[in-house]
């Protein structure tokens, strides 16, 4: 490789870094919430729409109660309180979120749990949450600051279900491939607070919801599985995702008999649109994977790519979710690409597991990409990028990765065979054995995935490395 191609890449897994870290900037949770809180002496104005600004919910309430659940509860939770008087902030109020993102906050009570899988700790915070959404009044504020993660964090089964059953549901319709809409209809039916279950126990107090989505659409239904707001899915949906995903006879007997239950009527559906249980209840959508693709392409401008959007509404299995993207970048680079081009994604893609290895979609994505792209005789000098917003790719520590034409190499290299990796769902092994993995930490935010390839037509240059 000449020198110049090395500072190429060099230069390239640079910008893709800068790229990528202007998504995450742009789904900031304290700013967010800067944006569409304000106060005037003793009186609370909340903005409905940030498209526009002249449609402010207004009104002189008695008390707010702050119930912040999410990866960015934290952030979140301390924009509110700085925001609102302290005369109308009640003395229990409450943020759960995961270990990594846990910050101490003054006069906020601050609980880490468990996700993507519940835990005890996240039963305990929910069980919290429900005293303190069922003691406010009319006339009073429940302010709930929703960000992605929230389904996990906040896990409150229904008396007939135990959150051992409820975390052996949850496990196996991840490793099915299950997409977070379709794993969130059997969550919403397992749950009291899930699918409009918090609204209900807010009345007769006002509720309004500030949503940080990390949900593909922004379909608030999905969101945290919906807490706040109507759900139009049933019983019989739920049961439909266990037998499609073919774990209906894996899950426990118990979640299996309350949702047949549920299907002949003899448990509570989730309140659907149209039910009173609403008429007090608003929200606003703060930030999205939209807002953050948006910037990765105002970043990617700004370096001086051609840029495009290469798919807004990224899903289906990652590795052919790669080789599809292989495929038309070839197209481009093969019609006679002649300036350095950035093709952006946002979305959320699957991994069906059938091996026993590590890694999650991002990184899995990236490492089908290398060899997809070794594969098909992807030319020019290109690095491509996967990761999630929140810093947390699947079980690992990673965010994701971050790979170029030299990648396979590496992983070759060191004693590894790329492709068995891949068969084997162990995308973090290879990725790290070729220093490719995607570290960002903790980043406190979540609005789904973010993907970036950045192509250079072929260099010519042939001097010596």
């Amino acid at each position: 490789m000449n020198s110049l191609a090395k500072k190429t890449i060099l230069s390239s897994r640079k910008d893709a870094l800068c790229i990528f870290q202007a998504g995450i900037i742009a789904a900031d949770p304290y700013e967010a919430v800067k944006q569409c809180l304000f106060s005037e002496e003793d009186h609370l104005k909340i903005l409905v729409d940030l498209s526009h600004k002249t449609n402010v919910l207004s009104k002189k309430w008695l008390k707010v109660h702050i119930i912040s659940f999410g990866k960015a509860a934290c952030a979140m939770a301390k924009a509110a309180q700085a925001i609102i008087p302290t005369c109308l902030q009640t003395d229990k109020s409450i943020a759960v979120t995961n270990y990594d993102n846990v910050i101490a906050l003054d006069h906020i009570e601050v609980s880490g749990a468990g996700h993507p899988l519940p835990d005890e700790a996240g039963l305990k915070a929910a069980q919290k949450c429900i005293e303190i959404i069922s003691q406010a009044k009319k006339d009073e504020l429940v302010l709930v600051l929703i960000s992605g993660g929230g389904s996990a964090l906040i896990p409150s089964p229904v008396e007939a279900i135990s959150l051992h059953e409820k975390i052996a549901t949850t496990e196996l319709l991840l490793a099915s491939g299950a997409t977070i809409n379709e794993i969130n209809c059997v969550r919403k039916h397992l749950s009291q607070l899930k699918g409009g279950g918090m609204a209900k126990l807010a009345e007769p107090a006002d509720l309004h919801a500030l949503i940080l989505s990390d949900v593909l659409g922004d379909d608030l239904s999905v969101i945290a599985s919906g807490p706040t707001v109507p759900d139009a899915s049933t019983f019989s949906d739920a049961i439909d995702v266990l037998i499609s995903k073919n774990i209906w006879d894996k899950v426990p007997i118990q979640v299996q008999h309350y949702l047949e239950l549920g299907k002949l009527g003899r448990a509570p559906e989730t309140p659907k649109p149209g039910d009173s249980t609403f008429k007090n209840t608003r929200y606003t959508l703060i930030g999205s994977n939209s807002i953050s693709l948006k910037a990765t392409v105002t970043a990617a401008q700004a370096l001086g790519y051609n840029t495009q959007i290469y798919d807004d509404h990224l899903c289906g299995e990652s590795r052919l979710a790669a080789e599809n993207w292989v495929h038309y970048a070839k197209n481009l680079i093969d019609n006679g690409l002649d300036q350095p081009t950035a093709l952006l994604a946002g979305g959320e893609t699957t991994v069906t597991l059938k091996g026993n290895g590590r890694g999650g979609r991002n990184q899995e994505m990236v490492l089908a990409f290398a060899i997809a792209a070794e594969q098909y005789g992807l030319s020019g000098e290109w690095t491509f990028l996967s990761g999630g917003t929140d810093g947390r790719d699947g079980p690992t520590d990673a965010a994701g990765g971050i790979a170029d034409k030299s990648t396979l190499k590496r992983i070759i290299a060191a004693g590894l065979n790329p492709l068995a990796l891949l068969n084997n769902n162990d995308a973090y092994t290879a990725l790290q054995s070729s220093q490719d993995l995607l570290n960002t930490g903790a980043t406190g935010t979540n609005v789904a995935d973010l993907q970036i390839l950045l192509i250079h037509p072929t260099l010519t240059q042939t001097q010596p490395s």
